[in-house]
């Protein structure tokens, strides 16, 4: 009886060891892989999904982001831009039981966990897109536990919203609240919008 109880001991003192409670580590922020030794991920599809406050990215203007599903305690959370491994963007400052994480030269590339403890639909992130994303997507490692996890959780894409040109801003509003604005001039205000 004893033998088995130390050897117990032994296994849990390993499994925690090798389980990164504390968050992913840098080597993970390509492959989004955890480094859980002989766990594989789940083969079926995710009961997750990635909700986003936005539908659309517009250049410092943050966007929340939520992941959906059941309870979780582990999570490797990057924006990234079509085929590109590399994160980008800004996260702001992590909620509870959650950190930042380096990716490249990205002090602030990924989110990860911090701990065990639960994470749940309560759990909102902030991410800031930089200038030059023109289309991005939200992509997760989502562990409900050490042993339970799904990769490549992705949001929709978000598309950077074209704004009209300041020119063509006040040409509009002018033409709209001057009183001697004419429909031909409206329209052609469009065409110049739509083609700037």
């Amino acid at each position: 009886m004893d033998g088995t109880l130390l050897g117990f001991v032994i296994l849990q003192v390993f499994t925690c060891a090798s389980c990164l409670p504390n968050g992913a580590p840098v080597s993970t922020c390509v492959d989004m892989m955890p480094r859980h030794t002989g766990v594989q991920p789940q083969p079926t599809p995710a009961p997750y999904t990635i909700h986003t406050g936005s539908t659309s990215l517009q250049t410092g203007k943050p966007i929340t982001v939520v992941i959906k599903g059941p309870d979780y305690h582990g999570v490797l959370l990057e924006a990234r831009s079509g085929s590109d491994t590399t994160a980008i963007g800004t996260w702001q400052t992590p909620p509870a039981n959650t950190k930042l994480l380096q990716c490249a030269e990205n002090l602030q590339g990924a989110i990860t966990h911090a701990n065990t403890n639960t994470k749940d639909n309560s759990t909102v992130y902030t991410w800031t897109p930089p200038a030059t994303a023109n289309s991005v997507y939200f992509v997760a490692t989502v562990a409900q536990q050490r042993t339970v996890y799904w990769l490549n959780v992705k949001s929709a894409n978000l598309i950077k919203k074209k704004g009209m040109s300041t020119h063509a801003m006040y040409l509009f509003q002018f033409l709209i609240f001057n009183k001697c604005a004419k429909l031909s001039q409206i329209i052609f205000c469009f065409i110049i919008i739509s083609v700037d």
